[in-house]
């Protein structure tokens, strides 16, 4: 027997009735309540574009935003298409983050334009966990067909944001994005051991559809590609309070 639906729960099936949005959309969660909850959907929505950045330009913040997006590719079911524009992509940092080799099907392309193209014929195929790319300029009516080719299917597309080279923030311009995030590292919390504690990224969803803004403090994704709410390991297992492997609702 289930329990009482919460406040929030009972808002979506309120809004669902009043909007006449009765389609039940795949969804996947992140495992973690203080997100989950944050977020409209009860997590990333797979049928949608997701746009992530860096915090700042430094080599630290721009891994953070790469392992966060490697990450939730690793907690999809099925291959995952990445598309570069340069080979700069560190694979046995993507296995640390839960995201295998075997799973990745790598794709270069000449410019943004021929990036997009790429991203587009992948969530149109239908058969594959997820795709990622990693543009620098996006235009409206190309984050638009994104949204739209993601909508035909289960498949999310994340797309890294990389900072122009003028200094400005990728995430200022409109677009059809479900979610944008910004994600930094921030200080390792104290272990009893020598030795650095686990990473901590500091996550914050700019922009949803449907939501409010909002900011939190995680510990990286580990092996299984789960985020975990920063917490001393001294009397807990690892693996308490992370998100489960295959989360896919």
């Amino acid at each position: 027997m289930s329990g009482p639906s919460s406040p929030i729960a009972e808002l979506r099936e309120s809004l669902r009735a009043i909007t006449g949005d009765v389609r039940e959309r795949p969804v996947l969660p992140f495992g973690i309540a203080p997100l989950d909850d944050r977020l409209a959907s009860g997590g990333l929505r797979l049928d949608a574009l997701h746009e992530v950045s860096s915090r700042g330009s430094g080599w630290g913040d721009d891994a953070a935003a790469v392992l966060f997006v490697a990450g939730v590719a690793a907690r999809t079911q099925g291959d995952v298409l990445w598309v570069v524009r340069s080979r700069d992509l560190f694979a046995p940092g993507l296995y640390q983050a839960g995201l295998a080799p075997s799973r990745v099907i790598y794709a270069e392309a000449r410019d943004d334009a021929e990036l997009l193209a790429l991203l587009e014929e992948g969530l149109r195929h239908r058969g594959l966990g997820a795709v990622v790319g990693e543009a620098r300029r996006l235009q409206m009516a190309q984050a638009r067909r994104l949204q739209l080719a993601a909508e035909t299917g289960d498949t999310p597309a994340l797309l890294l944001r990389r900072s122009a080279r003028d200094g400005a923030d990728p995430l200022d311009a409109p677009s059809a994005a479900v979610t944008r995030w910004r994600i930094g590292h921030a200080p390792s919390l104290p272990v009893p051991w020598d030795g650095l504690g686990p990473a901590c990224w500091r996550v914050e969803c700019v922009r949803q559809r449907g939501g409010e803004p909002f900011e939190l403090l995680v510990e990286g994704s580990d092996e299984a590609g789960r985020l975990a709410l920063p917490a001393q390991l001294v009397d807990r297992p690892v693996a308490q309070d992370r998100a489960p492997l295959r989360a896919v609702g």
